[in-house]
Order: C-alpha cells, then structure tokens, then sequence
C-alpha cells in the first residue's frame, strides 16, 4: 500500500515539473523573441532556468522565510513594549536617516534643514 502511493506521488511530482518546464518553455519562446528578440530556449534550457530562478530567488533551505522568524518575535515584543512617545520618536530618528530628500528638492522633509 505504501509503496504504491510513494510511486504515484512520484510519478506525480515528475509530471507537474514537466508541465510546469513545458508552460515556461512556450511563454519562453511566445514572449521573449517578439519583445527582446532573444534566443528561443528548449525544455532541457527552460528547466534550468526553473532551477537557476528557484535557486536564485529562494534558496537552497527550507522554510526560512516565514513569519515566526526568530528575530521577527523580538523585534515585535520590544515594539509593543514602547510608549507612544518612544514610538513616535523611533519613527521621526527612522524618517531623518531615510527619509531625505537631494539639496535641491523643495520638499519640506530635508533633514538638515531648521523648520
């Protein structure tokens, strides 16, 4: 019994990567030759653009990525811990670091600036 779902989840598997190289290799070669008059690829090179994007864009690991990340639960216990002033001023030091504008902007959110 085990052994039979084992196959057929395999088999299963095989078959979703085929068709999803399939799909990517005809929007591939639907898109990509008409708007950039790039290369037409083949299953085997669209395969490996799954495989190089997947590697790119997610990583070899696991579930890294989730929201219980172990720094995500500190950050938001220390964040709830803050009064509303020290809130509102972590905000303001976090808009003066990042939130400047060139010299020769006129908008009022310069840093340097005497308001």
């Amino acid at each position: 019994m085990k052994k039979g779902w084992i196959v057929k989840m395999i088999l299963l598997g095989v078959l979703a990567v085929t068709a999803f190289t399939f799909l990517t290799m005809q929007l591939w070669n639907w898109l990509v030759p008409t708007l950039f008059n790039g290369p037409l690829v083949s299953f085997w090179q669209a395969l490996g653009l799954l495989v190089l994007s997947k590697i790119l864009f997610s990583g070899f690991g696991g579930r890294r990525h989730c929201r219980d990340h172990r720094w995500g639960g500190h950050w938001r216990g220390r964040w709830q811990n803050l009064t509303p002033e020290e809130r509102a001023r972590f905000k303001q030091k976090l808009k003066d670091k990042w939130c400047y504008r060139t010299p020769g902007d006129s908008s009022p959110l310069q840093p340097n600036e005497p308001q």
